[in-house]
């Protein structure tokens, strides 16, 4: 089983109302719970280590996990409120400003945390709940308690916005990636994570030294670069597609490319570092193809298996 460890959260998207003004609608979302939405539809076994809430928000995550199979029995149930994120979208692309003061997911605590069987084969780490305190803290310990027997794939998914302290983030983030087997970036991760590396080819150095056996560059319309141990690289396009807009592009891309090297059976530690460039080509185009599908259509929509 694949575990999503990070945010759940609702998405309060733009819409017209009926008198021709603007409302939201809430959609359930979040980037790590995006990715275990997409790894479920994909057929992956997938599970969630996140808070959650009792309330009507909280009680709609949960039943949006299960209706794509992921399984919610290590969610970590409170009373505090549900995070909102309100989404504003131009020309396609989304900017947040986000509601998470006091919420159940960021205010988990290491003693909160569910005991992990050998069930659970590999971690997801990512999004905003690497940001915020405590459950930044959280998410740390937890991979640094597990991460050591069993694979682990990261995506920071930077919002430089939703920063508080950048030096305890950096800190954090680089002890988490010399734990990490996958590290997924975007092109505007690496500038933030690298200011002074130089040049990207300089900044992709510097996170390879941090440990990770295979590193991920993600360019949206340009497609994704990935590079194993040995220094190989391995490029798949963006398929084409008339994008509707990128929300939950790149956590579904995460879940195509976890959801193909669980397939392949080679994601597990020793898999990851002895693994082939065929098989990371065939993990990067089903990533490649799943995020085409959700930026074809509107908000975090994940594609099911049989739509692929």
């Amino acid at each position: 089983m694949i575990l999503c460890c990070g945010e759940a959260l609702i998405d309060m998207i733009p819409a017209p109302t009926t008198d021709g003004g603007e409302g939201f609608v809430p959609h359930s979302g979040g980037a790590v719970f995006n990715t275990a939405i997409a790894l479920g539809r994909l057929g992956a076994r997938a599970g969630m280590v996140t808070g959650l809430s009792s309330d009507m928000f909280g009680q709609q995550l949960a039943e949006s996990l299960r209706a794509s199979h992921v399984d919610t029995s290590r969610v970590i149930l409170t009373d505090r409120p549900t995070t909102l994120a309100f989404v504003k979208l131009e020309d396609g692309h989304a900017s947040y400003s986000f509601f998470d003061e006091n919420s159940a997911g960021r205010m988990i605590a290491e003693p909160d945390l569910p005991t992990l069987s050998e069930e659970a084969t590999a971690l997801f780490f990512g999004g905003i709940s690497l940001a915020v305190e405590p459950c930044a803290d959280t998410y740390a310990a937890l991979l640094a308690r597990e991460g050591a027997t069993r694979a682990v794939m990261m995506d920071p998914n930077i919002r430089p916005g939703f920063i508080k302290d950048a030096g305890r983030y950096r800190e954090r983030l680089a002890r988490m990636l010399a734990s990490a087997d996958i590290a997924k970036v975007s092109d505007e991760d690496l500038a933030w994570l690298y200011p002074d590396a130089g040049d990207m080819p300089a900044q992709l150095a510097q996170l390879r030294a941090a440990g990770p056996a295979i590193v991920v560059l993600t360019r949206g319309a340009m497609g994704a670069t990935a590079t194993l141990a040995d220094g190989t690289e391995v490029h798949v396009d963006a398929p084409p597609v008339t994008v509707a807009d990128t929300v939950g592009a790149g956590d579904t891309f995460n879940a195509g490319l976890l959801a193909s090297l669980s397939a392949q059976g080679v994601l597990g530690k020793a898999g990851l570092r002895a693994l082939t460039p065929a098989q990371l080509q065939e993990a990067l185009t089903l990533a490649a193809r799943t995020a085409a599908v959700t930026v074809s259509r509107a908000g975090a929509n994940p594609p099911w298996r049989w739509e692929l």
